[in-house]
C-alpha cells in the first residue's frame, strides 16, 4: 500500500515534517508493510523556509540584516539542493512578530531588510527566489527592499528618502542606476493570497494599516503617498507598473514592488509549494492521501495547505483524510473541498498548552493516524 503524507505544521508545536512522521509512525503501527512517502508542506507563509529546506534537503543559512524598526535582526532563509533558489520569508526579516506593539509605526517601518537577504542570497549564487509575504509590518511599498537591491528613491535634493512609509511622501525620483546587475537575472515567485490593490479603500494602507499601528490619518496619507510613488514607478517601467493589479496591496505594497520593479510573478502560496516539492509525482501512485494542520475550519476550506493536497489528489482520483489539532464546525466545508474525512487527533481532555506539547501531539497524532487506517484495512477487507 502506498500512502503519501502531506501534512502542514501545528504551529507552535510540530513542525510539517516532525507532524509527518508522527502519522508515518502510526500507520506503519497499523500496516508495517505500508510505503509511506513523507513530503513537506506549506501555504507560502511561516514555516515555509523550514518545511522546503528541511523536506528538500537544502541548507538553511542566517543573514544578520536590517530589522523592520532599524536594529538588527537575525534572519533566516534556506537554500535549495540546486544551489540556485532560495526561499525567504518577509516576516523574518519584516515581520510584525518583530515589534513590540506599543512601538509598531507603519510611518518608520521598513522592508529594507527583505532586500538585504535577497542580495546576501544573490551572492550566494542564487537566481530563483521563493518569497513568502505573509506577517509584514510594513507599508513602505516595498521601497525599502528596493533601495536595499540598489534602486534609488530620492527626495527634491537627490538625497535618499527616509525609511518606512514616511520617507515616500519626500519621494521625487527612481533611479536604476545602482541596481545589482544580477537582478536582471533572477525569478521571483511569490506567495501571495491576497488580492487586494495597492490604493484605495481595499488598498493596503486601508485594510492592514489599522494592524500595524495606523491612525486614520495615517492612513489617509500613506495611500497618498504610496498612488504617487505608483506613477513615478510608472515613468521608469511603463506599463508595468499597475497598482490596481490584485495583490499589488499584498505586504504593505511588496506586492507591487515585486510585480514593478523584478522578474516576480504572484502565485497562491500553496501552489508554488506544492509544485517546488512536485507532490503530484507522488500522489500519481498513491493509495490513500493523508494532510491536516494544526486547526481545521471554514477558513481552511478557503484554499489553505490541507485543501490544496486534497485539490491535487482528486485530479488522480486518491481519496484523502486530514488529521488537526483541533476542529471546528465550519469545518465541515472542507468535505466540499477533497477532503473525504477529517478527524481531530485529542484523546482526552486537556489544557491547550498541554495540547501543544511536542511530545503528546506527536503521540496523539500516531495514535489517530494508526486507527485511522486500521479502519480503512477493515472497511476494505
Amino acid at each position: 500500500m502506498n500512502i503519501v503524507v502531506a501534512i502542514d505544521s501545528f504551529k507552535g508545536s510540530l513542525s510539517s515534517l516532525e507532524a509527518g512522521r508522527a502519522v508515518e509512525q502510526g500507520v506503519l503501527r497499523a500496516d508495517p508493510g505500508a510505503r509511506v512517502a513523507v513530503r513537506p508542506l506549506a501555504d507560502g507563509g511561516e514555516g515555509t523556509v523550514q518545511a522546503l529546506v528541511a523536506g528538500l534537503g537544502g541548507e538553511l543559512h542566517h543573514a544578520r540584516v536590517t530589522g523592520p524598526m532599524g536594529a538588527p535582526v537575525d534572519c533566516a532563509y534556506g537554500i535549495l539542493p540546486d544551489g540556485r533558489t532560495a526561499v525567504v520569508e518577509m516576516s523574518g526579516a519584516a515581520g510584525i512578530t518583530l515589534v513590540d506593539p506599543a512601538r509598531m509605526n507603519p510611518l518608520r517601518a521598513t522592508s529594507y531588510g527583505v532586500g538585504e537577504v535577497i542580495r546576501e542570497a544573490i551572492g550566494q549564487g542564487c537566481r530563483r527566489f521563493v518569497v513568502g509575504l505573509g506577517g509584514s509590518v510594513t507599508n513602505d511599498g516595498g521601497a525599502g527592499m528596493l533601495q536595499a537591491l540598489g534602486y534609488g528613491f530620492l527626495d527634491a535634493g537627490g538625497r535618499p528618502v527616509a525609511s518606512g512609509a514616511a520617507g515616500l511622501k519626500d519621494l521625487c525620483t527612481i533611479t536604476t542606476d545602482g541596481v545589482l546587475p544580477e537582478l536582471a537575472d533572477c525569478e521571483f515567485k511569490v506567495a501571495c493570497d491576497v488580492t487586494n490593490p495597492l490604493c484605495g479603500p481595499r488598498g493596503c494602507s486601508a485594510v492592514y494599516g489599522p494592524q500595524k499601528g495606523a491612525t486614520p490619518a495615517m492612513i489617509e496619507e500613506m495611500d497618498r503617498w504610496l498612488a504617487r510613488y505608483a506613477a513615478l514607478a510608472g515613468q521608469v517601467f511603463p506599463g508595468r507598473a499597475d497598482p490596481e493589479r490584485p495583490g499589488a496591496g499584498a505586504a504593505g505594497g511588496m506586492g507591487f514592488a515585486f510585480l514593478t520593479f523584478t522578474r516576480g510573478v504572484l502565485q497562491s502560496g500553496i501552489d508554488i509549494v506544492l509544485a517546488e516539492t512536485r507532490l503530484a509525482d507522488y500522489l500519481r501512485d498513491a493509495d490513500l492521501v493523508i494532510t491536516g494542520e494544526g486547526r481545521l475550519d471554514g477558513q481552511s476550506a478557503m484554499g489553505k495547505a490541507p485543501v490544496g493536497v486534497a485539490r491535487l489528489a482528486k485530479q488522480y482520483g486518491k481519496p484523502v483524510i486530514a488529521f488537526a489539532g483541533s476542529v471546528t464546525p465550519d469545518a465541515a466545508a472542507c468535505n466540499g473541498q477533497g477532503i473525504d474525512a477529517f478527524f481531530p487527533i485529542l484523546r482526552s481532555i486537556c489544557t491547550l498548552e498541554e495540547a501543544m506539547r511536542p511530545d503528546l501531539a506527536r503521540a496523539n497524532l500516531a495514535a489517530a493516524a494508526e486507527q485511522a487506517l486500521r479502519l480503512w484495512h477493515a472497511a476494505r477487507r
